[in-house]
């Protein structure tokens, strides 16, 4: 794995856990206020391309733990939301402390919000893009049920039975129905994933963070009382999809609107994985939000 240019990678010690994270000056004087960009379970190498349209910024990525160089102590325990949340409580401890601004995206999204909920001094603007919390959609039991049935797919045939359920679940177009727990999950070959069994069971995102991510119930009124700004967006071209239902949910819940980003739910990505959104438009919306305080 490769970081990113011109960042300096730290390390940082957490109860259960080592972290790694970057940071990337800013180039000038620019805003004094460091950005942060995040995922979970997508750690640093998912964002190399969104932090460099902010170089006149301090930029700060991450591996959230238990994904690619931060380790955990005992990988076969979950994590949950509150320790991700502290472990970024940590991090701008490090860097300073708060307030800082925020980018976070899917199962980071979640995490940010819990974040503001128990420190809320720590974040100036969040923008919480797509948090796929399946407790906040109307359909909630039947999405529960849903995702439930990915990582139990996991624990009896593996990885590939696993992902190729979650490909499924995360394209979802609508509500889910209790049919959807139930029906047969897609061959892993149609994806091309393996369709053996490595019998390995601690994969970050099918056994770590899935459940403990998207079955989190966030805490609205400590979200509505913090100081901090909280925009929640939406992908132009994801419009349906479980995470963009649960951003849509999280605002509707705060009393706002979520503002729409250009692309899907990986529209900041410019090739990382082999997959790119549109990180130029997207960058550019971000930076656009960030500036309306």
């Amino acid at each position: 794995m490769t970081t990113e240019v011109g960042a300096t990678t730290r390390s940082l010690q957490v109860p259960g856990a080592t972290l790694a994270y970057d940071v990337r000056h800013a180039e000038g004087d620019g805003d004094g206020t460091p950005l942060l960009i995040i995922g979970s379970p997508m750690g640093a190498s998912g964002f190399g391309t969104l932090a460099g349209h902010f170089l006149d910024r301090t930029v700060v990525t991450y591996d959230p733990r238990g994904v690619e160089r931060s380790v955990k102590d005992d990988p076969t325990t979950e994590s949950t939301p509150e320790q991700h949340a502290d472990d970024l409580h940590r991090i701008i401890g490090a860097l300073g402390g708060g307030p800082v601004d925020l980018f976070a995206s899917s199962g980071g999204a979640v995490n940010a919000l819990a974040l503001v909920a128990a420190h809320p001094n720590d974040v100036r603007t969040l923008v919480a893009h797509e948090p796929p919390l399946a407790t906040l959609v109307p359909d909630h039991e039947a999405a529960l049920a849903a995702t439930q049935a990915v990582a139990d797919a996991y624990q009896a045939e593996g990885f590939g039975a696993g992902m190729a359920r979650f490909i499924a679940l995360v394209g979802h177009p609508g509500p889910f129905t209790p049919a959807d727990a139930t029906a047969p999950g897609p061959d892993p070959a149609m994806f091309g994933l393996p369709t053996g069994d490595d019998g390995s069971r601690n994969d970050p995102l099918l056994f770590q963070n899935l459940i403990t991510c998207t079955h989190d119930q966030p805490d609205i009124e400590a979200l509505r009382a913090a100081p901090t700004r909280i925009v929640i967006a939406v992908g132009t071209e994801s419009e349906g999809q479980l995470a963009w239902r649960g951003g849509a949910a999280v605002a509707e819940r705060l009393g706002t609107e979520p503002v729409r980003f250009p692309g899907d739910h990986g529209g900041f990505l410019g090739g990382e994985f082999g997959q790119s959104g549109k990180p130029d438009e997207f960058a550019a919306r971000l930076r656009e939000v960030l500036a309306d305080t």
